[in-house]
């Protein structure tokens, strides 16, 4: 998750200080945090934040006051965490942990922010439609963001799955160009259906 996601911070333009895994443990999770804050304009963290034993994250943070934890009608990337901390009020995004789950919440919700501090004036990624090719399902009352490969077939915009979609599978996503969106009340997808794409291959 560190090297995925300090890769998407330096795409989108910013310089990022990637930290290794910090353990279960809540004073060196604060010193940590602690430390970043001396250099960082935002801090981003991945894991620890559902309601497992060793969510030091959220157990942590909740006690601050400043930090907000919700779940997100998505899929990947249901919990999701932000907030201020320190006395310069910098803002940190707690992402889940699994790989694609961080990822996709990161180009959903942290790009955005981290662009218009950047003063960029596009700050969403680009979204065409394209027609799929194959069956898709999406879990219903969510909004999916499917990993996907777009092209260019006849004039149109062409959309396939790429590979698997479960929330840890780093080929599928390796692999993918963009992401499909499926609306929260649509459960399965036929093939030469319209839906909205990012494109993550352009800013």
């Amino acid at each position: 998750n560190g090297y995925t996601i300090a890769a998407a911070i330096q795409e989108a333009g910013a310089i990022a200080y990637r930290v290794g895994p910090v353990p279960d443990d809540a004073p060196t999770l604060l010193s940590t945090l602690e430390d970043q804050l001396v250099r960082a304009d935002m801090i981003v963290t991945t894991g620890g934040v559902s309601a497992g034993a060793y969510d030091t994250v959220k157990a942590v943070l909740s006690r601050l006051g400043t930090v907000e934890f919700t779940k997100v009608a998505m899929q990947p990337g249901m919990p999701q965490g932000h907030g201020f901390l320190g006395p310069e009020q910098t803002p940190i995004f707690t992402l889940p942990g699994n790989p694609v789950s961080a990822y996709v919440s990161f180009e959903v919700f942290v790009r955005p922010v981290l662009r218009r501090m950047l003063g960029h004036q596009r700050i969403y990624r680009p979204v065409v439609r394209a027609v799929l090719t194959e069956t898709l399902m999406s879990p219903q009352g969510k909004r999916q963001f499917a990993r996907g490969h777009l092209s260019v077939e006849e004039g149109r915009y062409v959309a396939r799955p790429a590979g698997g979609q479960g929330s840890h599978m780093l080929g599928a996503m390796a692999q993918a160009n963009c992401l499909v969106v499926v609306p929260e009340d649509v459960t399965e997808v036929k093939p030469g259906t319209a839906l909205a794409v990012l494109r993550l291959d352009e800013v």
